[in-house]
């Protein structure tokens, strides 16, 4: 069944963009708007605007726009009528549906929509299957062993699957599952050379079940509970269109709200790690799932916090074997501390030999920040090897190399030189070496931003390029006509009875677009004044057009604003487009108009050297030169109500 569309429209009413992403990111206010760091790639300066007063947002970085629903849809991986029901339970409104559409209708649901039900399923069926004989004699018997109390089994949604190949796919057969929908689930495997031959993926192990940030199962982990050699200890789910290792932390669901309380995240490696610490009390506590951090992992935490302890298993090899994803935390601009247990333990095995108590106490009187615990772990080495020392130091810098804040980086410079026993000016000429080339792509970034942030006019001296075409050119001058539209068309004339967009339409209707894009909003412009609608820009972003959405969003959007003391506290008046719309209008029309006449112009050059290239035909050419000049007359005109002088 489908959302009712009075549903949809109370979601639509109550919902405020700035408290449904401000339960996802900490939002900063600067001027009109909120900003943030973008949740959808890695970046160090907030480019990833939410506008309030529009109930918009936009990533300057990456391009993401769209509103509360799409939020949701993007930063949750779900569908629309997922996206609503979940603001829906936030404010407290009553989902309900329409019961209009077929069975056959509802089976051919949005393909990752079916799948999160085929995998809730099987997360049921887990669950249930350690109430059975054999699941409480061997799977809840283990999680026993292990410790686990029945709120955490509850908690973790822990679970078995039988011993038998095919007692998950005979049970969501019968329940109405395709086996196409299970397999692309990772459910079932289907035997190589035999495509009728399919059996379940999990069977006789303990289950683990791996929810996305919201709850929903995307995928499990099971552990054999035999000593059979031939047998893997750990499988896991594949990779699916719902469930992406690198952008899944294991306990997150459970853990996000303490880690905003306590602003810090504690990453150990494994499923048993992040419940042995939850029985110990501490909640806040994710697992990379034994894989080696991602970016995507790494955003997923900054979400939440900026503050990480790595918890170490107390192997000195396995440590410095992963090393590296110190290195990515703080490239990620998180603040790293970590924390190492005695030898042959694991956050697992002390939490249960110590107590919790002890256990918490350990962790607090152990922590220690990066730059001390990576010096102590190479200490013996280059105690007595200087050749070694230098090397220490050189991998000691270049950690420091990944952090983005330069406070930060010399406070560490400050403790590195003291306990390396070395003067800061040498630490400091080797970090200035390994900042070079990270300042150069950060120059080259700043640089492709800095284009793409030209204003109007300075991409309309640029037109004598060679480089550019005419229709480039023309593109970024129907966008600008589409611009003004969107943003002001509703708004009257100064000492006019008419609208500006009736003024711009009217303009424009013998003009043919060459932009798909800004034809089809001009298009739909058009017909919403013929229902009787003037349309806003919240019009367009609410038809449900992706593509209309996405673009209306940039074009309303602005990623710098004037300050208001610029104007209040300075007298510096400012002059805005808005202030007379008559002539940004005009000047508009007229930018547009210059641009096709030029675009003719160049189709009339082209066909007038083909025309001489061939004999006899001295008619043809002369017919494009009159059309020629009478083109430049008309640009003239234009250029000098523009006000532009062309040598």
């Amino acid at each position: 069944m489908s959302i009712s569309k009075d549903t949809t429209d109370k979601v639509k009413e109550r919902m405020d963009i700035e408290e449904v992403i401000g339960d996802y990111l900490p939002l900063k206010r600067k001027g009109q708007n909120l900003w943030a760091n973008c949740p959808f790639h890695g970046e160090k300066t907030p480019s990833f605007s939410i506008s309030p007063a529009k109930q918009i947002y936009k990533c300057f970085g990456c391009g993401k726009a769209g509103d509360p629903i799409q939020f949701i849809m993007d930063i949750e991986g779900v569908g629309f009528q997922e996206a609503v029901k979940h603001i829906a339970g936030r404010y407290g409104i009553e989902v309900e549906e329409d019961e209009a559409r077929t069975p056959e209708q509802n089976q051919a649901q949005n393909e990752r929509e079916s799948l999160l039900i085929a995998l809730g399923y099987a997360r049921d069926f887990f669950v249930k299957n350690l109430q059975t004989e054999e699941g409480k004699s061997i799977g809840l018997s283990y999680f026993k062993e292990r410790g686990f109390s029945p709120g955490i089994i509850e908690k973790f949604d822990l679970g078995y699957a039988l011993d038998g190949w095919d007692n998950l796919l005979k049970s969501a057969k019968s329940a109405g599952f395709q086996e196409e929908v299970l397999l692309k689930a990772g459910l079932i495997l289907q035997k190589e050379g035999d495509a009728s031959r399919v059996y379940d993926r999990f069977r006789n192990r303990v289950i683990f079940t791996i929810h996305n940030i919201s709850g929903k199962p995307l995928g499990f982990g099971a552990r054999i509970l035999t000593k059979d050699k031939n047998q893997p200890k750990y499988i896991n789910s594949p990779e699916t269109p719902v469930y992406h290792k690198s952008d899944v932390l294991y306990g997150m669901y459970q853990a996000k709200k303490s880690i905003r309380e306590k602003d810090n995240c504690f990453l150990v490696e494994g499923y048993t790690d992040v419940i042995s610490l939850h029985l110990s009390g501490i909640e806040n506590v994710v697992a990379s799932s034994g894989t080696s951090l991602t970016d995507g992992q790494i955003k997923l935490i900054k979400r939440f916090t900026n503050q990480v302890t790595v918890l170490y298993d107390g192997d000195a090899a396995g440590i410095k074997a992963s090393l590296r994803g110190i290195d990515l935390l703080l490239e990620g601009g998180l603040n790293v501390k970590a924390v190492v247990f005695p030898e042959g333990e694991d956050p697992d095995s002390y939490s249960r030999k110590v107590g919790s108590q002890a256990f918490q106490e350990y962790l607090d009187s152990n922590s220690r920040d990066f730059i001390g615990f990576k010096i102590n772990l190479f200490k013996d080495e280059f105690k007595r090897d200087p050749i070694r020392k230098a090397e220490v130091i050189r991998e000691v810098v270049q950690s420091i190399g990944k952090i983005p804040d330069p406070i930060i980086r010399s406070v560490y410079v400050k403790e590195a030189s003291g306990l390396l026993e070395i003067e800061e000016e040498i630490i400091h000429a080797e970090l200035n070496k390994s900042l070079l080339k990270t300042q150069k792509e950060q120059y080259n970034k700043q640089v492709k931003e800095a284009e793409s942030e030209t204003a109007f006019e300075d991409l309309m001296a640029t037109e004598q390029s060679s480089a550019t075409s005419f229709g480039e050119l023309l593109k970024i001058q129907e966008r600008e006509m589409v611009r003004i539209l969107v943003n002001y068309g509703t708004q009257k004339l100064a000492d006019e009875e008419m609208h500006l967009c009736q003024y711009l339409l009217s303009e424009t209707e013998e003009l043919e677009f060459t932009t798909p894009i800004y034809a089809k909003i001009l298009q739909l412009y058009r017909e919403a004044l013929v229902k009787g609608e003037l349309p806003t820009s919240a019009y367009f972003i609410g038809l449900g057009d992706r593509e209309v959405q996405m673009e209306v969003i940039d074009l309303i959007t602005m990623r710098h604003e004037v300050s208001s003391h610029w104007e209040g506290t300075h007298q510096i008046i400012i002059n805005k487009e808005n202030d007379d719309l008559t002539l940004t209008g005009y000047k508009s029309i007229l930018r547009l108009k210059r641009k096709m006449v030029q675009k003719l112009m160049e189709e009339a050059k082209v066909k007038l050297r083909d025309a001489e290239g061939e004999q006899d035909n001295e008619e043809k050419v002369n017919e494009y030169q009159v059309l020629y000049f009478e083109l430049k007359k008309v640009q003239l005109e234009i250029d000098k109500e523009l006000g532009i002088v062309i040598g």
